[in-house]
């Protein structure tokens, strides 16, 4: 079962208060009639003391009987005692006792000369002696000796004190034991009461003023409780000088280094997956990449294979066949060439090796720069031009990678225009960037393709790939560098032909 922290403070308070007051009632019980007794006969001794001292300062006549019996009233009265002055006499008839103190009557006197004569002796000049009895001896002195007895006629015990003044006056000093037992019993009982009280009380107000420390320690379980649940947003905001204060403002401080240290080890644990990603990444492009060159560069070698063959073997003797022979063998080699350098072009590209310089130049003049270098292209394939040009339109981006993007684009819609053999160059404008776009006339590329026409070796006719040389390169490279550039790119289908285009901005972020 569990207890709280509150409602166990209670069950101490209530334990230890419990505990003390049993063991009060135990020590009282065990201890205090004795003490009791002993701080009596000390009183009775003190009381025959001041009695004997009252009566021998003042001669006892008419004249101050008055006053002496004042102060012996207020003796016995104040430490309720029954005190008695007396003159014993004795003579051929019997003994007599003539009591100075206090005025009793005949009744009163006979039941007092009983109890003092069990005490009296016969006088032999020394005083008065005790005459022993059924009674208990508690202490003696040259002057007095004090008696716990047994009244069978009160059916009590008392504590009584018989001493001498002189020769013929004696002190009789008599207290109630029965009476100081009762005074322990009910000393006890009300120990007890205020024991059940005060523990009661005790437990009420401890109940009250613990909630001020269990408040704390409750929040701070609850701190801890959502740390447990990896929640570092809570805090405990209690604010107190004392040791739950200082346990709270170390508990704030453990949660901050905790999410700092968790977020560190999500962020490694993060840079690790990319890098193993990456791993596994770049393990599948090299086993993709030696795939695809592999199979790139079969066809070319098996050429330049069986006709240096030829050559060797001498199949063919005239000369024109042998420089149809070196024809083919350069020309293969000079497209294993070209794919080997756009292969090292993209994969500096794609890895960030390749550095970027943006700057401000004009995007119309560059591309007036690249169809004049594929002039030659055009006439050879017989191919129409359409290129406006509207003025100077200022970009920022790398000058090198767009010349090669647009490069790339020209040459695609030369290695794909058919029909009309129409190629168009356009340039749309917008506040912020330029729109430039490449059309050619020729075969539409189907809508499930689209998207692939990125992939490196990725061709859509690769009989006619292969006719015009192409390695299925040149559009990745663009997808590298535009991506490099964080630019947009695309292709589409139109009417006639197939439309490829990029963006570029024409202001600085």
């Amino acid at each position: 079962m569990k207890y709280s922290i509150r409602l166990r403070l209670v069950m101490t308070m209530v334990l230890i208060t419990g505990s003390i007051v049993f063991l009060l009632w135990i020590v009282n019980r065990a201890f205090l009639p004795e003490y009791y007794e002993k701080e009596k006969v000390k009183t009775l001794g003190r009381a025959y003391t001041e009695a004997a001292a009252i009566y021998e300062s003042n001669e006892y006549d008419e004249k101050n009987t008055e006053e002496i019996s004042l102060a012996l009233e207020k003796l016995g009265a104040n430490q309720s005692l029954n005190l008695y002055v007396f003159q014993y006499h004795q003579d051929q008839v019997g003994n007599y006792l003539n009591f100075l103190y206090p005025a009793m009557d005949i009744f009163q006197q006979k039941q007092v000369f009983s109890q003092i004569m069990e005490y009296v002796a016969q006088s032999s000049g020394n005083g008065m002696r005790p005459n022993g009895g059924d009674r208990e001896l508690l202490k003696t002195t040259g002057e007095y000796k004090i008696y716990k007895i047994f009244d069978k006629r009160m059916n009590s015990y008392y504590i009584e004190l018989f001493g001498a003044v002189n020769a013929e006056t004696g002190i009789y000093v008599r207290s109630n034991y029965q009476s100081m037992m009762e005074s322990i019993m009910i000393s006890n009982r009300f120990l007890t009461y205020i024991g059940i009280f005060v523990t009661m009380l005790g437990s009420l107000v401890l109940f009250i003023v613990s909630r001020s420390f269990t408040k704390p320690i409750l929040e701070l379980s609850k701190v801890a409780d959502k740390m447990a649940q990896m929640d570092f947003d809570c805090r405990y905001e209690v604010e107190r000088q004392d040791e739950i204060g200082t346990l709270g403002k170390s508990i704030n401080t453990m949660a901050g280094k905790l999410e700092l240290a968790i977020s560190e080890l999500k962020s490694a644990n993060n840079e690790l997956q990319r890098d193993i990603e990456n791993k596994i990444q770049i393990d599948e492009i090299r086993t993709e990449f030696l795939s695809n060159v592999s199979h790139e560069l079969k066809t070319p070698i098996a050429l330049i294979q069986g006709y240096a063959e030829g050559l060797q073997d001498n199949i063919n003797d005239d000369v024109e066949s042998r420089e149809f022979y070196c024809d083919v063998i350069i020309d293969e080699a000079n497209k294993m060439n070209r794919m080997v350098k756009k292969l090292l072009s993209l994969n500096q590209i794609e890895f960030g090796k390749e550095p970027v310089s943006f700057e401000r130049f004009d995007v119309v003049e560059l591309i007036q720069s690249v169809l004049a270098s594929t002039e030659i292209l055009f006439q050879q394939k017989e191919a129409k031009l359409f290129f406006e040009a509207k003025g100077p339109i200022y970009v920022w981006a790398d000058e090198y990678m767009v010349e090669e993007v647009m490069t790339n684009y020209i040459s695609n819609a030369l290695n794909h225009v058919n029909g009309d053999k129409n190629i168009s160059v356009k340039l749309e404008q917008t506040e912020a960037a330029v729109k430039i776009s490449v059309y050619n006339d020729g075969d539409k590329i189907p809508e499930e393709e689209l998207d692939k026409v990125w992939i490196k070796f990725y061709k859509v006719d690769k009989a006619r790939t292969r006719e015009y040389g192409g390695s299925g390169i040149g559009l990745s490279i663009v997808k590298a560098i535009m991506n490099t550039l964080n630019q947009d790119f695309g292709v589409r289908n139109l009417e006639n032909g197939v439309e490829f285009w990029f963006e570029l901005d024409i202001k600085n972020e």
